[in-house]
């Protein structure tokens, strides 16, 4: 599922910004469809201009139906009624995703008989101090096994002691759910912390859901920003 949304707060209309010769939507929706990981791929959207050019492409479009706040509870909708068991959140601004990361987060559920993850999702190591500090890259950090503990948009851990060597995490906007925790989280309320800052994984985390954290060396290019898609146009060129 990848839900879309045209309005975004940061850069109005991303996902319809063109890369090399398709937009970003479409570039992302065969991404997906290119790793052969899933039996069905949809963009979910309430935008007239992402399903034209998701149909146009031959793709397949759901409609929301609501207003929602974040892509979780856009799919949480469009899964209501599906008969199945895991449900991969691939967010449109990801033109860059591949097999690799998403068949380790896939991976997370044949490994757990007792189905006691509710979500997985994906982290890679990042160095740069100017991504570290920027609020529009995500940090985790993770407990001993990997699972979340925080996310934040602010550098964690803080750097109190500079002899510590500690590893900063970007979180990447993959996530893969079990179908009952995706339907949680639409009937939960947003509490202070989600809202504050604007991160929807951390709303399993007030509500005590488990997130398996897996790491990857592939960093991509998320477009969040119009200096993102500059360099995302460098790296499809």
């Amino acid at each position: 599922m990848i839900p879309a949304r045209y309005q975004a707060s940061r850069f109005p209309a991303k996902l319809m910004q063109d890369l090399g010769g398709k937009p970003v939507i479409v570039r992302t929706y065969e991404a997906a469809l290119d790793t052969h990981l899933f039996d069905e791929v949809y963009v979910v959207t309430d935008s007239d201009v992402i399903d034209d050019a998701i149909s146009e492409a031959g793709g397949k479009v759901i409609r929301s139906k609501q207003e929602h706040e974040s892509g979780s509870d856009r799919i949480a909708e469009a899964v209501q009624d599906m008969d199945v068991d895991i449900v991969v959140n691939v967010q449109g601004d990801e033109p860059f995703i591949e097999k690799e990361s998403l068949a380790k987060v896939i991976e997370v559920f044949h490994k757990d008989p007792q189905m006691e993850i509710d979500l997985a999702s994906i982290m890679t190591p990042i160095s740069d101090w100017e991504q570290i500090s920027n609020p529009n890259v995500v940090k985790v950090i993770v407990d001993s096994a990997n699972f979340a503990l925080y996310f934040s948009r602010s550098p964690i851990p803080y750097p109190r002691d500079k002899n510590v060597n500690a590893v900063y995490y970007k979180h990447k906007g993959i996530y893969a759910f079990r179908k009952r925790a995706l339907i949680d989280f639409q009937k939960l309320p947003m509490l202070s912390l989600e809202a504050k800052e604007k991160i929807e994984a951390i709303r399993f985390l007030e509500y005590g859901k488990k997130i398996k954290m897996v790491e990857t060396d592939v960093s991509g290019i998320g477009i969040d920003t119009p200096e993102d898609l500059v360099k995302a146009r460098k790296a499809w060129s």
